[in-house]
């Protein structure tokens, strides 16, 4: 165990998700205190955002995540962070939770010992609902927010002063987005206490988010998201190096076919619509979500942000998504994509018209290629 003489460690839940079979949930340790992006002057938004980058992880902290499920069954894991003071938890459900009947966050409790004595900090866990047949994966960089840190080093020194002096409540969302992501949503559920512990508000729609932006920014995003009014969902980041991994030009769109793949294959009875922009390999990714994941797709709504022609593996990625009858909506205002989501159906109840519409066409030109006839 690792203390520090100024600051005592500190465990950074992240947002879990669970099905009726697993739970996935993450935290990181840290040696610094909780950001706080309150409003202040320069040289403190500064400050702010330069101890969200200088993080201090603590390795071979002892974890434990502790849940109660609905019939009173409790859950205590164990696990321990890593040499970069990471701890994930993917624990199988057996037996199988009950789902509630509309997606719900769920809280958990993270437990460990620092040089004060033992500490807990509350964990938030989406459970999509019974009635969930559709959900959303959506993009931040550029989506709903520009971040200016995604496209390398030369990006980040221009974009200076937006990454490292604009804290969440000066920072612009994307115009239309709260409307639009308000409408996909589906309006909120109701919220209340369980277990002692105030439930977090979910959508109808479970959220679902993919970024190239580091770990260290996970804070500073909820709290953009929540001063917006956008949903709330898990957040697929990344842990950066200053290497071809992390700034390489394919780096971004294998993180988002490896996060997508990893939503879709934890909840196959759900169907998903993609939100992304022009940027960082989103249209290839959704592709081959699209692709590998026949059926799975309802919709694809991609942003223009770049206002540049697309690259001939764009271009092939577009027709892969068309070929497979998924909708396809592609503009710049998001004004625009609420009255294409009237016209799919993704109105308050009224998503399951429009998923048997999209299987049903998909289904028909799966047997017409197995076949070797050609779809009407």
């Amino acid at each position: 165990m690792v203390f520090s003489r100024n600051v005592a460690t500190r465990l950074q839940p992240y947002f879990g998700h669970r099905s009726a079979d697993r739970l996935v949930l993450s935290a990181r340790a840290l040696r610094s205190a909780p950001a706080a992006f309150g409003e202040g002057s320069r040289w403190r938004a500064i400050r702010t955002m330069m101890a969200q980058f200088a993080s201090r992880e603590v390795g071979s902290v002892d974890v434990r995540l502790v849940i109660e499920g609905e019939a009173g069954t409790l859950l205590d894991q164990a696990g321990t962070t890593d040499h970069e003071g990471f701890v994930h938890f993917d624990i199988a459900l057996s037996p199988a939770w009950d789902l509630p009947d509309h997606p719900a966050w769920e809280v958990a409790q993270l437990r460990w010992i620092n040089s004060e004595g033992p500490q807990s900090a509350d964990a938030h866990i989406l459970v999509p609902g019974k009635d969930s047949n559709l959900a959303v994966i959506s993009d931040i960089d550029d989506t709903i927010i520009e971040s200016g840190i995604t496209g390398g080093p030369r990006n980040i020194a221009r974009n200076w002063k937006r990454v490292l002096a604009q804290l969440p409540h000066e920072r612009i969302a994307v115009p239309g987005a709260d409307a639009f992501y308000g409408a996909l949503g589906g309006g909120v559920t109701a919220t209340g206490e369980k277990h002692g512990a105030k439930m977090m508000p979910a959508t109808h729609r479970p959220f679902f988010y993919i970024s190239s932006s580091p770990w260290n920014l996970f804070s500073y995003l909820v709290a953009f998201q929540r001063l917006k009014g956008l949903p709330l969902g898990p957040i697929h980041l990344r842990d950066w190096g200053f290497n071809r991994e992390t700034f390489g030009s394919g780096s971004h769109g294998a993180h988002k076919e490896a996060a997508i793949a990893s939503i879709l294959g934890m909840y196959p009875a759900m169907q998903f619509a993609l939100i992304g922009d022009d940027t960082q390999g989103d249209l290839p990714a959704f592709a081959h979500a699209v692709e590998t994941h026949p059926g799975r797709v309802a919709a694809v709504f991609l942003r223009s942000a770049a206002g540049e022609a697309f690259s001939p593996e764009e271009q092939v990625a577009k027709a892969t998504i068309e070929a497979a009858g998924v909708p396809l909506w592609l503009g710049e205002s998001y004004e625009q994509g609420v009255d294409f989501l009237g016209e799919l159906g993704f109105t308050p109840g009224g998503e399951t018209e429009q998923i048997v519409r999209t299987v049903e066409k998909v289904e028909t030109a799966k047997e017409s290629r197995d076949q070797g006839v050609s779809g009407p």
